[in-house]
């Protein structure tokens, strides 16, 4: 059986084996703001999601991860989708994800309906990498 939940404290510690960019403040921020889920399944987390607001008001997913041994089986389409059915329910009308241009997750997010809406390309010593791509979806 598969749950979705408000990322809280006690997952602190799963939520840092998946997610090495997230500042410790930024956790704290997620918990008490409720801009993080877990997905867990049988009772054992095994993914999360993460978004902040671009412009201050269009949900923009930062991340999201599903561990290694349960992806392809529709965990990440289940959060994917919970994130836009809670952020609906909020009032929103639209979200937003992001993806390097050489990784696969472009064609998740485009069977979620996501459309490309342009990239950023970043080619400063220290900070480059491949073009990131924005998606966006109405919901």
């Amino acid at each position: 059986m598969r749950e979705i939940r408000y990322v809280s404290e006690k997952d602190r510690k799963f939520w840092y084996s998946l997610d090495k960019h997230l500042p410790e403040d930024g956790f704290t921020e997620k918990t008490e703001r409720h801009m993080g889920y877990v997905l867990s399944e049988n009772g054992v987390p095994k993914g999360i999601l993460r978004y902040n607001l671009f412009w201050d008001s269009i949900p923009f997913c930062t991340m999201l991860f599903i561990e290694h041994s349960v992806q392809k089986t529709g965990c990440g389409r289940e959060l994917a989708l919970y994130w836009e059915r809670d952020m609906k329910a909020k009032g929103h009308g639209m979200v937003m994800v992001s993806t390097q241009v050489d990784e696969e997750a472009q064609h998740f997010y485009r069977k979620l309906g996501y459309k490309d809406a342009g990239g950023l390309v970043i080619d400063i010593p220290g900070y480059s990498q491949p073009m990131e791509m924005f998606m966006v979806k109405k919901i």
